[in-house]
Parts: C-alpha cells; structure tokens; sequence
C-alpha cells in the first residue's frame, strides 16, 4: 500500500469518521471488507479528552477503495446520518451481493435504491456499474425504465437491472 495510506498529512484530501469508541474496530472491518483498503497508522490520545482517557485509540488511518480515511473516536456527541454516504461502485453481482452482505450481516441494515447502513451508522451505496449507465443511457425511456426498476430494490440486481433498460 502506498505510503500516503499510512500518512493523511501527506495526502490532498482525507475523509473523517467520527466513532464513539469503536474506531478501531470500523477500520478493520473497512479494510477487511472493501478492495484496494488498508489499515494504516493508529494512534493514542497523549491525554484525557471528551470522548476517553489517555492511551486510548484517538486515530486510525486506513484507505478504503484508495480513498484516505481517518477514523476518529470523538465521542458520543455527533452521530452519522443518511446525508453523508460512501459510494461503492460494483462490476458484478457477487461483489454487490458479497458487499451487501458483510454491510448488512455485520449489524447494519438493508435500505433502499442500493442503500445500507454499517453497524456505526454510516450509510453506504453499493452501486453496480450497470446502474450508473442505465441510469445515464442517452434513451430517456431507457433512463425511466432502470429509475423504476431501482426504486423497487433494495440491493440493486444488477440482471434486473439490465433487463429493464432493455426494455
């Protein structure tokens, strides 16, 4: 794994997670669960803070689908809510099932639309590939006839999918 997994300063961007507690746990999971993820560096509170006491786990850096990430055990102050979500793009339907499944089997839940929430609270969408075209297929009633069709789903089929921009 390239080094800027391992150091968010060094990264353009980085993502952060807020946990309360159970940050740790969340990046091995993520990096478990999601390709091209890694763990990166965990690091302990210097001292008592809000959210734990010194030598807790404060940070842990991952990268998930090669995206930086910080997960940060900040407390039970703030919550995740649907309007922030993590976009998995899928080229099959064993990826979207396997995904699926350890998002949901690990204490998350189903959604809509190809929508479902980890057991911290964060939403993901496991989107398949075909979706994102047939939702963009220059056929406007092509582009009506997937929109139908996901709106009827949970996790997206992916032959369904298909099927119904056809027509």
């Amino acid at each position: 794994m390239a080094d800027i997994a391992h150091d968010p300063a060094s990264a353009s961007a980085t993502v952060c997670l807020w946990f309360d507690g159970e940050a740790e746990a969340a990046a091995h999971f993520y990096a478990a669960t999601f390709p091209d993820s890694a763990m990166g560096s965990i690091q302990r509170a210097s001292a008592d803070f809000p959210g734990g006491k010194e030598g807790d786990v404060l940070v842990v850096t991952l990268k998930i689908c090669g995206l930086s990430f910080l997960l940060l055990n900040g407390g039970p102050a703030f919550r995740p809510n649907e309007s922030f979500s993590l976009q998995i793009h899928t080229d099959t339907q064993e990826e979207t099932d396997r995904l699926w499944t350890a998002i949901t089997g690990f204490g998350g839940q189903e959604s809509a639309c190809g929508w479902c929430k980890d057991r911290w609270g964060y939403s993901w969408q496991i989107t398949p590939r075909a979706l994102t075209r047939g939702m963009a297929d220059p056929d406007p009633a092509a582009a009506k006839r997937v929109m139908e069709a996901m709106m009827t789903m949970g996790k997206i089929d992916i032959a369904a999918i298909e099927s119904a921009r056809r027509g």
